[in-house]
C-alpha cells in the first residue's frame, strides 16, 4: 500500500467511538456479500429508478464521519457546508505533503454519442467496488455547471446506484465554487471598464477596441453571447461590443484547476490577457492590479470539496472546466491530495479519450508531475452500434455486423492510449438489452490488441457490480507495466505538437492554416513556444466534423484560431465551431424541474 493507512490525522486525533445501537468504524468497513444499496439489481433494468429518485431515498452519513472514519481527517481540519458537504483547509492539505501517494487512475471513454457512455457512473462505480475488495479509494470528479443541469445535458454526478450525494445540492450551487469564479471573472471585466472609462496615468495603453475580456454567466443564455455595453450617455463609459460566456468556459476556472496553491492561482491570474494596446501589444490583469482582488474572491473556492457516494466512501468533487478550449479536469490540488490520503484515487476527464485522456495527460500531468498507473476506456454495446451506423431507436436489437464496424472507434483509442504507456482495462458499461454475443465480439476484439474487456453492471449494483472491473485496474496498476509519457515535449514546436495529436490521435493526413494563423502561431514562440497546446474540436468525432463516426483516417484538421491563455499556460487551437455560451433546448430540462410538496426538488434527472 503506497497512500494512507491507519487512523492518522492532519491535526490533533480524533477517536472513533460508537454510539450505543451503532456499529464502529470497523465494523461498517465489514461490507456484506451481494449489494450495498438495498435493491434488487435486476429491478433497477426492468423497472429503472431516476437518479434523484435513488439518491433522496439514500441514508447518508455526516460528511465529518465519512472524513474520519475513511480518510483519517479531524473535524477542525474541514468547513463544513451543512451535514453532507466540507471543504478541506488549506493548512491541512500542506500537513499531507510529506505523505506518498497513492496510484492514480484515470477513467476516459470512446468517442461520445446520444446513447451516452458512464464515463462518471463508471468512476464513482469503480471507487465503489475498490473499497469493497479492500482497498483504500477516493474518487475525483468535476462539479457540474448550472447551464446543463436547466439545459439538455443533465447533471454531473453519476447515474443509478453508482452516485455521489448529496445529487441536488452538487448540481445546483453546491459550495458556491462557481459563483466565485464568475464574480472574480467579472471583477475583472469591471476593472477593466473602470480602467478605460477614467484613463489617467494610463501607462497600460489598452486599446478599447482590442479588449479581450468576457464577462461569464453559470447559465445558458444565448442573448447575452453577443452585447453592447456602456449605452445610455458618456456617464456609463464607451460604448463597445462584448459578450459573456459560460462561467466553465472562463480561463479563471483553467487556471484554479491548474494551480498549485493560492501564491501560484495570483501569479496566473495576473498573467491573463485582458486585450492589446494599439501596437498589439499584450496587456496583463496584473498591469491594473486585479490579481490580488480576484485571489481573495477565489480564496475559499481554492478548497477541496468533500462528499461521499451512495456507499459512504469519500469524493472530492472540485473544478470544472471545459473539455474543449480548456482542459476537462477536476483541480489539481484536488487530485494531488487524494493521493496522499488513498491508497487508488479514480479521476475522470472530459469527452471521449481523443480529447479528454490526452489532455489529463498533455496538460495536467504535464503541470502537476503526475504519473497515472493505469487507464480505464468505458465503452457501452449500445455507443459502439452507432458508430457501426445504427440509428438512436434500434439499438436495442442485436447487431453483430454494425457493432464489429462500431468497434473501429474503441480499438483507436486503445492505440491511442498506448501512446501514453499507460496500462489499459477496458470497462464495457452493461445495458440490459446487450446480448452475450455481442459482449464476446467486444472482448475479441480487445484481445487482439492486447487489452482486457471487463463487464460492469455498477448502474444497476453500485460498486457490487464493477468488483471484476476492480480487480483487474488493481492488477493493471500493481503491473509496473505502466511507463507515463506525454505524446509529445516540451521543447518541440507549437505547430509540431499540433500535427503530432492530429495525426497520431486523430488519424488526420495533416493540419492547414491560413497565413494569418501560421503569422500568429510563429509569432507565439518565442515567448510560449514551451507551453502545451489545448485542441478545441468536435467531440463527436476523431475527425472536426461530428458527422463523420468511427475511426476517420487521411482527413484534414484546419486551424481556424489560436487563443493564448497566458494565465492557464496552454494554447487554445480551435479547429472548429466552438461555442463558449450555449443557448437552451427547445424543451430545455428546467421545464420538468421544480418543489414537491415536501420541499424537495423533483425533475432533477
Amino acid at each position: 500500500m503506497t497512500g494512507f493507512s491507519g487512523k492518522l490525522t492532519c491535526s490533533r486525533p480524533r477517536p472513533i467511538v460508537a454510539a450505543k445501537g451503532q456499529q464502529s468504524a470497523k465494523e461498517r468497513q465489514k461490507i456484506p456479500e451481494g449489494n450495498n444499496v438495498g435493491h434488487n439489481p435486476s429491478d433497477q433494468h426492468a423497472h429503472p429508478k431516476s437518479d434523484i429518485e435513488i439518491a433522496q431515498a439514500a441514508t447518508m452519513k455526516p460528511i465529518l464521519d465519512v472524513a474520519a472514519d475513511k480518510l483519517g481527517i479531524d473535524a477542525q481540519d474541514l468547513e463544513p457546508y451543512g451535514h453532507y458537504k466540507a471543504k478541506l483547509s488549506l493548512d491541512c492539505i500542506d500537513k499531507l505533503q510529506s505523505r506518498p501517494d497513492g496510484k492514480l487512475i484515470l477513467v476516459t471513454a470512446i468517442t461520445p454519442t446520444p446513447a451516452g457512455e458512464g464515463k462518471t457512473t463508471t468512476t464513482v462505480g469503480l471507487g465503489d467496488a475498490l473499497n469493497r475488495i479492500g482497498k483504500k479509494a477516493m474518487m475525483c470528479l468535476r462539479e457540474p455547471s448550472l447551464g446543463p443541469c436547466f439545459g439538455m445535458k443533465g447533471g454531473a454526478a453519476g447515474g443509478g446506484y453508482a452516485q455521489v450525494v448529496p445529487m441536488e445540492d452538487i448540481n445546483l450551487h453546491f459550495t458556491g465554487d462557481f459563483h466565485a469564479i464568475g464574480a472574480a471573472n467579472n471583477l475583472l471585466a469591471a476593472l477593466i471598464d473602470n480602467h478605460v472609462y477614467w484613463r489617467q496615468n494610463d501607462d497600460t495603453g489598452l486599446d478599447n477596441r482590442r479588449i479581450t475580456w468576457r464577462r461569464a454567466l453559470d447559465m445558458n443564455d444565448r442573448s447575452l453571447r453577443q452585447i453592447t455595453t456602456s449605452l445610455g450617455g458618456v456617464a456609463n463609459g464607451a460604448p463597445r461590443e462584448a459578450g459573456f460566456d459560460i462561467t466553465v468556459a472562463s480561463e479563471v476556472m483553467a487556471i484554479l484547476c491548474l494551480a498549485k496553491d493560492l501564491k501560484d492561482l495570483e501569479r496566473r491570474l495576473g498573467n491573463v490577457i485582458i486585450g492589446y494596446t494599439r501596437d498589439r501589444a499584450p496587456v496583463l490583469a496584473k498591469e491594473i492590479n486585479a490579481q490580488g482582488a480576484m485571489t481573495a474572491l477565489l480564496k475559499d473556492a481554492m478548497k477541496p470539496n468533500l462528499v461521499q457516494t451512495l456507499e459512504h466512501n469519500p469524493a472530492f468533487i472540485h473544478g470544472g472546466p471545459f473539455a474543449n478550449i480548456a482542459h476537462g479536469c477536476n483541480t489539481l490540488i484536488a487530485t494531488k491530495t487524494a493521493l496522499k490520503l488513498a491508497d487508488y484515487v479514480v479521476t475522470e476527464a472530459g469527452f471521449g479519450a481523443d480529447l479528454g485522456a490526452e489532455k489529463f495527460f498533455d496538460i495536467k500531468c504535464r503541470k502537476g508531475g503526475l504519473k497515472p498507473d493505469a487507464a480505464v476506456l468505458v465503452a457501452t454495446i449500445r455507443a459502439l452500434k452507432m458508430h457501426g451506423g445504427v440509428a438512436k431507436d434500434d439499438l436495442k436489437t442485436e447487431n453483430l455486423d454494425a457493432l464489429e464496424k462500431g468497434c473501429v472507434n474503441l480499438e483507436r483509442h486503445i492505440r491511442n492510449l498506448k501512446k501514453f504507456g499507460v496500462k489499459i482495462v477496458v470497462g464495457i458499461n452493461r445495458f440490459s438489452a446487450d446480448t452475450q454475443a455481442e459482449m464476446d465480439l467486444v472482448r475479441e476484439k480487445c484481445a487482439a490488441l492486447g487489452v482486457e474487456a471487463v463487464e460492469s453492471d455498477h448502474w444497476a449494483q453500485g460498486g457490487a457490480g464493477a468488483e471484476a472491473l476492480a480487480r483487474k485496474v488493481v492488477e493493471a496498476a500493481e503491473s509496473g507495466e505502466s511507463d507515463f509519457g506525454p505524446l509529445y515535449a516540451d521543447d518541440v514546436s507549437l505547430w509540431h505538437k499540433v500535427q503530432t495529436i492530429a495525426t497520431e490521435l486523430y488519424g488526420a493526413s495533416e493540419i492547414i492554416a491560413d497565413k494569418k494563423v501560421r503569422a500568429q502561431i510563429k509569432s507565439l514562440e518565442a515567448d510560449y513556444g514551451h507551453f502545451p497546446v489545448c485542441i478545441a474540436k468536435t467531440q463527436y468525432s476523431f475527425s472536426t466534423d461530428p458527422d463523420y463516426k468511427g475511426a476517420p483516417t487521411g482527413h484534414v484538421v484546419p486551424i481556424r484560431e489560436v487563443r493564448l491563455s497566458a494565465g492557464a499556460e496552454f494554447l487554445v487551437v480551435v479547429c472548429g465551431d466552438i461555442m463558449t455560451m450555449p443557448g437552451l433546448p427547445r424543451v430545455p430540462a428546467a421545464n420538468a424541474i421544480h418543489l414537491g410538496d415536501d420541499g424537495r426538488v423533483v425533475g432533477l434527472f
